[in-house]
């Protein structure tokens, strides 16, 4: 299950999202656990990136995982909230070359791996398996 929070102009596919969710989800054994997704724009993000990541930049995607310490509304586990911001998103995929679309499904997937425990910045070794699941995930959408 996926709620949506769009605090921006960005237009959301419900349908695209909550079946990506529900694949990765799928796939790193968290089927029943819940997410939500927050789309903001730059200065939020920035807000968000300096208070609790000490970077005081926009970035596309940030992860907050509460570890299904917290009950859901729809009786099964929250598992955190990823907070995407469009902008830097669209930023990016023109800066490598790709479509919007895909560089937001990118982002998205690598929210829900942070989710699920994935890390990718303390170690080489570690940011090679991250990047190994969002290209199997993304390879599958």
């Amino acid at each position: 299950m996926i709620e949506i929070n769009n605090f921006t102009d960005f237009a959301v596919d419900k349908k695209i999202f909550s079946a990506v969710a529900k694949k990765v989800l799928s796939g790193e054994n968290r089927k029943t656990e819940t997410l939500s997704l927050a789309l903001v724009d730059k200065e939020e993000i920035k807000k968000l990136n300096k208070k609790f990541r000490k970077k005081n930049k926009p970035t596309d995607v940030l992860s907050f995982n509460l570890g299904g310490s917290f009950g859901s509304v729809h009786d099964g586990k929250y598992l955190g909230e990823i907070v995407i911001c469009p902008e830097v998103v669209k930023e990016n995929a023109t800066s490598y070359g790709v479509p919007e679309k895909e560089e937001m499904l990118k982002a998205f997937v690598h929210g829900i791996l942070h989710l699920c425990g994935y890390i990718h910045e303390k170690s080489k070794k570690d940011a090679e398996i991250m990047e190994r699941q969002e290209r199997e995930y993304l390879s599958k959408i």
